[in-house]
């Protein structure tokens, strides 16, 4: 691993729908938790991402009904692919999830670092978190 001193975007890949059956409640734990990894990769001095922030409000604007329908699915993992060409690294946390296997293999093909643990997100700015 090389030194990095200016900032990475890196991609959060996790389950989203994995072990859900689709279940609007359990989905929604699943961003939560995604969502939860944000703010230490944002810490580190990075800019994190992941690749439902973008494309559930496009599947939105395009007319999605509900996550699986045809529509969705061409945004779901499309999005994250797309990502992947303007990001500098995966960190692929913890579960089953044939999306988030699909980003780090497309990540390593495009050589991108793939970070499998939090401790292993390089820190290069700490970044103060104030209370509001």
């Amino acid at each position: 691993m090389h030194p990095t001193t200016k900032p990475m975007m890196i991609l959060i890949a996790g389950p989203y729908r994995s072990g859900t059956n689709d279940n609007p409640t359990l989905i929604a734990q699943n961003l939560d938790r995604l969502e939860s990894f944000a703010s230490s990769v944002y810490n580190a001095g990075h800019i994190p991402m992941i690749g439902e922030w973008v494309a559930l409000p496009l599947m939105k604007q395009a007319g999605s009904t509900k996550l699986g329908d045809a529509i969705s699915e061409q945004y779901l993992y499309p999005v994250a692919s797309r990502l992947l060409e303007r990001c500098d690294a995966v960190l692929r946390i913890p579960g089953s999830s044939k999306g988030a296997d699909q980003d780090v293999r497309i990540a390593r093909e495009r050589g991108l670092q793939v970070y499998l643990q939090l401790e292993d997100v390089p820190v290069i700015a700490q970044t103060p978190v104030s209370a509001h």
